[in-house]
């Protein structure tokens, strides 16, 4: 069929999100999954969550089996929260390495295996998309961080969190999802006199916790909802700004 003017779509109807979610150890990346709607986890590292989970998954095999169950079997789940990336990373460098019988990741030399490992990570996303696409289910991707230097072509080096996966594999998965949230304490700086005209500057955290949503030179961001550059990290007040769960929650409204 050829392709005319009369073929244009326009979408109506949001589809579930895909969102990452990196941020500092202990700040509730994980609550956050177990918040969104009917989640259920494919675990990577040991954690404990009281949701439905397959257990920890130990190869990336076990990975791609435990998402072709939820794509080809009866179930009520809407979310799949996969924890965590950087734990899900060796696995995949693992299976490369088995495909291409590699002594290890760096074997090839010049970043070569690096560059392989990206068509498991294509696999997976793909995979990912196929629940979200067909079987309606939202994604959550969480990831921790690291601070690394950033080489800018505007400026001088500085450093900024960044998500802790190789950099090639990072790239691809910000290409895949529709918003990278950084997870971080509200940190202000506090200035102390130290006499003969010195000062130190400390940093103070106040204990709120907040999803940081567009890129700064401090950490990597970005999202397709125009969602608040900032906002509290909880699953109620990000469901309530992005489209698909926001029309969810009007529906019954509606209704009535």
């Amino acid at each position: 069929m050829a392709i005319s003017l009369a073929s244009l779509k326009r979408r109506s109807d949001p589809k579930p999100p895909r969102l990452m979610c990196y941020g500092t150890a202990g700040i509730g990346k994980t609550t956050l999954g177990t918040e969104a709607p009917a989640p259920v986890f494919l675990q990577t590292e040991d954690s404990a969550v009281d949701v439905p989970t397959f257990g920890l998954l130990r190869s990336y095999d076990q990975v791609m089996e435990a998402v072709a169950s939820l794509y080809a079997e009866q179930h009520d789940f809407q979310t799949v929260v996969l924890d965590s990336l950087d734990w899900l990373e060796p696995l995949l460098w693992a299976e490369t390495c088995r495909l291409n019988s590699w002594a290890s990741i760096e074997a090839p030399g010049y970043g070569k295996g690096y560059i392989a490992a990206l068509d498991q990570w294509r696999a997976l996303l793909d995979g990912l998309n196929a629940l979200r696409d067909e079987r309606g289910m939202g994604v959550i991707l969480i990831a921790h961080c690291e601070i690394k230097r950033f080489d800018s072509p505007e400026t001088e080096p500085y450093d900024r969190y960044q998500i802790k996966l190789q950099p090639r594999a990072s790239a691809l998965v910000q290409e895949h999802v529709d918003a990278v949230l950084f997870a971080n304490y509200r940190v202000s700086t506090v200035k102390t006199e130290l006499g003969f005209n010195k000062k130190a500057v400390r940093g103070v955290s106040g204990g709120d916790r907040l999803l940081h949503t567009n890129e700064r030179p401090a950490f990597l961001a970005k999202n397709r909802f125009a969602l608040p550059d900032s906002m509290p990290l909880s699953w109620p007040a990000l469901a309530a700004a992005i489209p698909f769960y926001a029309n969810q929650a009007a529906q019954p409204a509606a209704a009535e």
